[in-house]
């Protein structure tokens, strides 16, 4: 079966290809790719190449097909795995698929076949042997393509701990009725996670969110406001002269019982160990590029205030299963995430600029041809503006149903 798709032969080198994949075997299955998004870790990808520590060192001769935030259909299943999946099933995946044999093989990363930004694909064995492929029975393509981002702040937010003064007890999740900030937290991630917080079943009793951009935290504000008990706080920071005195009055002097820096700076971890509370935990949650990367941290509160560091910014996929139930049962919506869409045409183009083009989550309608386009910037007299009327600019199933049938297709 021929497919088209984006891969990748070295740092910066992203090709639309049409190729033929290999035929199937018996441990493997046939995807037909609906919708990816993209990702900021694959520009990452992109900028190392083989330096990566997830790509093949062969990229020249063995590319790979990027994007891992893919929603599609089964379309076809080998012997091995028929007793568990069917022809016509949505699926997802969970790319971390930390297997003991190839600990950093992950689609959209490493696999010459497998991957998010195609029309078709075949799924490794790999996947099904770390049981990473996931039913999806949404109504949207788009909202599968999230479930993935939304999997990686659960397992951040689920693996932030706590340990009772006298105890050796690490109680899991966030500090019930404590107080949560969240550094940078205006993108897709941060919004995602202030949904999760809020509807979780752990609540704080205020979160704080800062950014540097007031049309952002505007947008974030207008999405998810204080509710459910919860006080929500958002913070315009630019240009603040004392930024930690600020984060400090807006929390009375009480400090910060839970930390999510979502900003990879070196003030942002050191700001986050100033402004830990007694028994804080911080999750450094920005990967960052720099592998030298070193910040300044409190080493006295560490020992005598039980200050905990860790850095999650990945999901499991248990992590992806309840990400997948929260969005089938309607507790939470990514859709607020969605910025814009594009066909596959544009898919490398708009990975390799994600920072000038701005906004948030961007998805990928595989099978199409679609400019770029910013919700934002759709005309209000045409039908989709139209569509989009009817939720405020928010992407829905309507606006997904008139892409997928009145967009051409890819060629």
């Amino acid at each position: 079966m021929k497919t088209f798709a984006v891969r990748l032969y070295g740092k910066h080198d992203l090709r639309l290809e049409e190729f033929e994949l290999p035929e199937m075997q018996e441990n493997e299955i046939l995807a037909k790719v609906i919708t990816d998004s993209v990702c900021m870790s694959t520009l990452k990808l992109v900028n190392q190449g083989e330096d990566h520590k997830k790509a093949p060192n062969d990229l020249k001769n063995n590319p790979v097909i990027i994007g891992h935030e893919f929603c599609g259909i089964i379309m076809d299943v080998g012997a091995k795995w028929s007793h568990k999946y069917q022809k016509g099933e949505k699926f997802v995946i969970q790319a971390n698929l930390l297997l003991e044999d190839k600990p950093y093989s992950c689609p959209g990363y490493s696999y010459h076949d497998m991957g998010g930004d195609a029309t078709y694909c075949i799924i490794s064995d790999d996947v099904m042997r770390a049981d990473c492929l996931i039913p999806y029975r949404g109504e949207t393509f788009f909202a599968g393509s999230l479930v993935e981002p939304l999997s990686c702040v659960i397992g951040a937010i689920d693996s932030q701990y706590h340990i009772p003064l006298g105890t050796h007890t690490h109680e899991m999740g966030l500090k019930k009725g404590g107080n949560l900030l969240i550094l940078g937290g205006t993108g897709p991630m941060g919004m995602l996670a202030i949904d999760y917080a809020l509807h979780g079943e752990k609540k704080p009793k205020h979160i704080v969110i800062t950014d540097h951009h007031q049309d952002k935290l505007d947008r974030a504000q207008s999405f998810l406001p204080s509710q459910n008990g919860v006080e929500v706080t958002y913070l315009n920071t630019k240009g603040v002269d004392d930024e930690v005195s600020l984060l400090q009055e807006v929390v009375d002097g009480q400090g910060y019982d839970d930390i999510l820096v979502m900003s990879a700076r070196k003030s942002a971890v050191s700001e986050a160990s100033i402004l830990a509370a007694d028994d804080a935990c911080i999750d450094f949650f920005a990967g960052p590029q720099d592998k030298n990367f070193m910040a300044e941290i409190n080493f006295y509160d560490i020992h005598y205030s039980r200050t905990h560091y860790m850095g999650i910014s990945g999901g499991t996929a248990d992590d992806m299963r309840k990400a997948v139930r929260l969005i089938e049962d309607g507790t939470l919506d990514p859709s607020m995430i969605v910025t814009h869409v594009l066909g596959l045409n544009q898919a490398a183009y708009t990975t390799e600029h994600q920072k000038e083009i701005g906004g948030a989550k961007k998805v990928i309608y595989t099978h199409k041809k679609m400019d770029l386009t910013a919700l934002s910037d759709v005309s209000a007299s045409s039908e989709l503006g139209q569509i989009l009327a009817k939720t405020k600019g928010v992407w829905s199933k309507q606006a997904e149903d008139y892409v997928l049938s009145h967009m051409p297709d890819i060629d």
